[in-house]
């Protein structure tokens, strides 16, 4: 029997089988998604003299290769037959003198396993045929290759018409590969992005990145405006259009790509996002955009309506006390507070220079102070008793902005953002004796959500609303 298998070896030799398939290669780039790489083309055959079958024991013993192969990328293999009842071969893969592994098949083994070695998927098969090829991506054809900003080599590979692989290299070597199947894929790579369409189209930039950044609203070089929040852990973005959302994308993995007209916008697990215009002459980091107090966001859902966007409209949240929450919205049209519930965070009341305050009904105080002035503040009490109120100062306008500073007279108190006249009935201890508002000269009071909008824990506002033609948003 092994002198049978020998024959078939030497046999096999000299007629030139030829079997070169390959396995995939590890990945080791920060990306998106990770291709398998393409079958092997090319093959290095075997030597054609081989020992010869029946004669001598250095042929037939286990610890002397019937041969050795020479084989791609500087690899050799040595072959040997083993075995007595059921023969089979093996290769030892060798580079520089150092055993890189084995390979087994034949018998109770594959007819033909395959292993990566340094980079060349390396065959052996059941009749002793080692052959070695370079890892590509399977199953994809050459498309082009190009050169990064920062030096690396990128070689993109088509699968389909809706799918293709890039592998990224330096100095030959694959350091990192991206799959865009369907969808864009994209790698940063300290801070130089690549982006891979799933038609082949990259995209290629260094910075514009705001690391690490905080939820808010932000302005692109080109003047898209986005929102980012984090819902269960994850960051999302969502466009703003006439001051409306058009609705969150959360991320799905460590890092995603997001288009947004023509701006290429990425995504990464920490919040950080970069964004690039293709073709336009200004590129930037997003930039905070309608929030004040130099911050870059806010804790705080951001509201999104077109009084609180602009490059001279900034925004600041504070704290007004019995869980309750006032955003401080100053424009050149001047102040404007807007006053939040506890709990549901709805805003149920706005003021601004026509209704500068709350009317006594409402059983809390809340005045803007020298609302026409160019340092106007909000003055708030929800306490009763003796209990003395704050006052919170606006935020400045941005250098070069101007404030309209005509004078006017308050046409009322406090407006409904959906209009409507409010009957709110203070309750507890908590609005219980707290000083009335300044003015109550409009029967349009403050304004509420939907329902009841709390002002705190277990105490809060029962609205009874009816709409009042005074009354705007």
């Amino acid at each position: 029997m092994r002198t049978a298998l020998r024959t078939a070896l030497a046999t096999a030799l000299v007629a030139g089988v030829a079997a070169a398939p390959a396995l995939a290669a590890g990945s080791a780039f920060a990306a998106g998604t990770t291709p398998a790489p393409k079958t092997a083309a090319t093959a290095t055959p075997a030597p054609k003299a081989a020992a010869k079958a029946g004669t001598g024991t250095a042929a037939a013993s286990a610890d002397a290769p019937l041969r050795t192969v020479q084989l791609a990328g500087g690899l050799s293999a040595k072959v040997y037959e083993k075995g007595d009842q059921h023969p089979y071969v093996t290769a030892t893969v060798f580079k520089g003198g150092a055993v890189l592994g084995e390979l087994k098949a034949g018998a109770g083994y594959p007819q033909k396993e395959t292993k990566v070695f340094a980079g060349y998927a390396v065959t052996l098969t059941s009749d002793g045929k080692v052959t070695a090829a370079a890892t590509t991506p399977a199953n994809g054809s050459p498309v082009r290759t190009r050169t990064l900003i920062g030096g690396a080599t990128v070689k993109i590979y088509k699968i389909n018409a809706d799918h293709h692989r890039a592998e990224i290299l330096r100095g030959g070597r694959i350091v990192g590969r991206l799959d865009a199947n369907t969808r864009p894929a994209a790698a940063n790579d300290n801070g130089e992005f690549l982006v891979l369409r799933s038609d082949g189209t990259t995209h290629n930039w260094v910075g514009n990145y705001r690391p690490g950044a905080t939820p808010g609203i932000y302005r692109l070089a080109d003047g898209t405006v986005l929102e980012l929040a984090r819902r269960d852990g994850r960051y999302g973005l969502q466009q703003i259009v006439d001051g409306k959302g058009r609705g969150f994308t959360y991320l799905a993995g460590d890092r995603q790509v997001w288009f947004y007209g023509k701006a290429v916008v990425v995504l990464e697990r920490d919040g950080g996002f970069a964004a690039f215009v293709p073709g336009a002459a200004r590129q930037a980091a997003p930039q905070p955009y309608g929030m004040g107090g130099g911050g870059q966001g806010e804790q705080r859902p951001v509201d999104t309506d077109p009084d609180a966007l602009g490059e001279c409209t900034v925004t600041k949240f504070v704290d007004i006390g019995a869980g309750t929450g006032a955003k401080l919205i100053m424009s050149p049209k001047g102040p404007k507070a807007k006053l939040i519930g506890a709990g549901d965070e709805k805003v149920i009341a706005v003021l601004d220079r026509a209704h500068p305050s709350l009317p006594k009904s409402a059983g809390i105080v809340a005045r803007i102070v020298d609302a026409y002035g160019t340092a106007p503040s909000l003055y708030t009490k929800t306490q009763g008793g003796g209990v003395t109120g704050g006052t919170q100062a606006f935020p400045k306008l941005p250098k070069g902005c101007k404030l309209n500073t005509v004078t006017g007279t308050a046409r009322g108190t406090g407006i409904a953002p959906q209009g409507g006249q409010t009957s709110v009935v203070p309750r507890g201890g908590v609005a219980a004796g707290a000083e009335l508002a300044a003015e109550d000269r409009s029967a349009a009071p403050v304004a509420a959500g939907a329902g009841a909008a709390a002002l705190a824990a277990g105490v809060g506002f029962t609205v009874l609303r009816r709409r009042a033609a005074a009354n705007r948003g």
